[in-house]
């Protein structure tokens, strides 16, 4: 365990927005997170589990403890016939893992390819992307309860799975993600039908795609329409995509008839893309503070801006949609 006090977090963040912890603790293994149970004054002070620190925007030092899980795991748990149970610790990077469940020659996870952060933080987000969610491949969800010092096992019912949400946002908001187990295949069963992956495999000549094929092109894609955080601050998708009722929805089809809508529980759900582009907000910048010019959806720091710089840019493209749309676009990123 190692415990640093008065910590930058610049370089834990994907935004690269300057904040301070006053102290970060860095955990190894699950065995010293019961250590850390020991540091009363520690454990007293507010707690905050960063992960790979691409889904969150500091607007403020944080005036207590930062835990980030460093646990590193992978191996194949079991298999049954062409199932196989693969298990990767928290602080395993998930593009690295899931390259390495591609190696072995495993389908089920190539649609998540490329996607940032870690594999302790992909199921309170319920990552998603190119029609796959997280929920669709996992067995369970290994976590640390610090109030009883108790490891506990949460199975894929258990877990509360929404669109990017889990209980892990809500009753279970602090415990500490250990290890995650997935459910994966050795015969392949593709999701095709999701964006551009089809014309890319086309472009690329492939008629019957591999896994590790199909990996490539979301990758390929996913370039293309999204900056690095190693060269641009950013979080990705900054908001979620609404889901407004059907009602709403009808009307404002008939407003807007070039507005994409798609069949979702509850109504219809609109791209937040769509929304902020149309509010003219795409490629718009304020000091170091902007909306990615090729993807409204992304909110990014040019360089030197603040968290709070950032979060009030993005309260002005709320602002501006719901006075546009009568729609309230909700952060995807977790503001701190």
């Amino acid at each position: 365990m190692q415990i640093q006090h008065n910590a930058d977090l610049r370089r834990l963040n994907t935004f690269g927005v300057a904040a301070r912890a006053v102290t970060l603790v860095t955990l190894r293994s699950a065995g010293e997170a019961r250590d850390l149970l020991r540091q009363r004054a520690l454990m007293a002070a507010p707690m905050l589990m960063l992960g790979g620190g691409s889904n969150i925007l500091f607007t403020r030092d944080w005036d207590g403890v930062v835990v980030v899980p460093r646990l590193l795991d992978r191996e194949v748990d079991s298999s049954q016939g062409d199932t196989v149970t693969v298990v990767a610790g928290a602080g395993e990077d998930w593009d690295g893992f899931v390259r390495w469940t591609l190696g072995l020659g495993l389908a089920g996870l190539e649609n998540l390819s490329l996607i940032p952060g870690s594999v302790g933080a992909a199921p309170i987000q319920n990552i998603g992307a190119y029609g796959v969610e997280l929920r669709d491949r996992l067995l369970w969800v290994e976590t640390f309860d610090w109030q009883s010092g108790r490891t506990d096992r949460l199975y894929n019912a258990d877990c509360g799975f929404g669109y990017r949400d889990s209980v892990f946002k809500h009753e279970l908001a602090g415990r500490l993600v250990t290890r995650v187990a997935f459910r994966l295949s050795r015969t392949p069963d593709l999701e095709l039908d999701y964006g551009d992956i089809r014309q890319e495999l086309a472009d690329r000549q492939l008629t019957r795609p591999t896994p590790l094929q199909v990996a490539e092109a979301v990758c390929a894609i996913r370039r293309r329409k999204l900056p690095d955080p190693a060269h641009i601050g950013n979080a990705g998708s900054f908001f979620r995509n609404p889901v407004i009722a059907g009602a709403h929805a009808a009307d404002l089809r008939e407003a807007h008839p070039a507005m994409p809508q798609f069949a979702a529980l509850g109504g219809a759900k609109v791209p937040a893309g769509w929304l902020i582009e149309a509010c003219g907000w795409k490629g718009r910048r304020e000091g170091d503070a902007g909306v990615h010019a090729d993807h409204a959806l992304v909110l990014v720091n040019h360089g030197k801006a603040t968290g709070a710089q950032i979060h009030a840019l993005a309260l002005r493209v709320v602002d501006s949609v719901r006075e546009r749309f009568g729609i309230t676009l909700e952060p995807e990123v977790r503001v701190v």
